[in-house]
């Protein structure tokens, strides 16, 4: 992950906070809790989450570059293994998924990582990104 977080331009900062303990319900608020004290004040944010849009990487590309041209900072926000709380979920501005299945969330930021880089890539027509190939 250290590799495609150090390639991104501006550069991706990652900041961690304390899994929540207790119910599952009480583990998602005390995280959601902790996560918006952390989302700076003007930051579009996306929350990772099932339910969301799961765009191929031109997608992804695509919305990259919409949520830029916004002129706020990214902030995408990665639940524990209980998920986001439905109030962060309901604050995001947008919900991104990375597929139907279910990633441990140290996956899920490395899956991102790489993601956000290619989704770069391609906006800048590098030929990382070779996009899909014939049947």
């Amino acid at each position: 992950m250290a590799r495609y977080a150090a390639r991104l331009r501006p550069a991706l900062r990652i900041v961690e906070v304390a899994d929540g303990r207790g119910a599952p319900g009480e583990i998602m608020r005390r995280e959601a809790e902790a996560l918006r004290g952390r989302i700076p004040a003007d930051a579009l944010s996306i929350a990772l989450d099932r339910g969301g849009d799961a765009p191929d990487s031109a997608g992804l590309a695509r919305l990259l570059t919409r949520w830029t041209e916004a002129g706020r900072p990214l902030c995408f926000l990665i639940g524990g293994a209980e998920g986001l709380d439905p109030s962060l979920l309901d604050r995001a501005d947008a919900r991104l998924s990375l597929g139907p299945m279910v990633w441990p969330h140290l996956l899920a930021r490395a899956m991102l990582a790489e993601q956000l880089f290619r989704a770069q890539s391609i906006l800048a027509n590098h030929p990382y990104h070779r996009g899909p190939r014939g049947p």
